[in-house]
């Protein structure tokens, strides 16, 4: 595995201008974006992945978000995450940065995260692969429900369906929806 992934923190600002100036950085044939809060307790997922990405030769995975620590309305909000995103894998794939595994070559050929996104550079990525080169490995990574206690459940649940509905419109991500204050 580490002829396959080799893991540096990269300081930057907006996660997009961090997550590509590591990117740069990367002589390995995938790069792997998570979050800062995210934890990954299964020990074989990051392997499973990798296997599943180089056997189906796939451009971009991801996996189930859980939150172990949260309460009833965070398990239902991450439930829902987890099943839109089974759901549109079929037609207009998304990840969230808590868990992307890119192939490299494929990362570069997109140009990276928009860093004049000011939000969801994670969902306008991943947005624009090809079902046939999306995938899922099974399992999950934990998060914590932090966003939920700061911004409040309802609020992360319009931000995610207004984001849904906004899909083919860029504009919408470049502007700020105050997620990052």
């Amino acid at each position: 595995m580490r002829d396959w992934l080799d893991v540096s923190v990269i300081p930057g600002g907006l996660p997009s201008v961090g997550r590509n100036a590591g990117a740069r950085l990367a002589a390995t044939p995938y790069v792997l974006f998570i979050d800062a809060d995210v934890v990954l307790h299964d020990r074989t997922l990051l392997r499973r992945g990798l296997e599943k990405m180089h056997r189906r030769k796939l451009h971009c995975l991801t996996t189930n978000i859980w939150c172990p620590d949260g309460d009833w309305r965070d398990h239902i909000l991450y439930a829902g995450n987890n099943l839109f995103q089974y759901a549109g894998a079929w037609v207009k794939p998304f990840a969230t940065g808590m868990f992307m595994l890119f192939d490299k070559g494929r990362f570069d050929e997109l140009g990276g995260f928009n860093e004049n996104a000011l939000f969801a550079e994670d969902y306008l990525l991943s947005k624009r692969i090809s079902p046939r080169r999306f995938g899922i490995v099974s399992g999950n990574v934990c998060t914590t429900n932090r966003r939920f206690r700061r911004m409040g459940h309802a609020r992360m649940a319009t931000l995610f369906l207004r984001t849904a509905m906004n899909s083919w419109n860029e504009s919408y991500f470049l502007r700020d929806h105050s997620y990052w204050r």
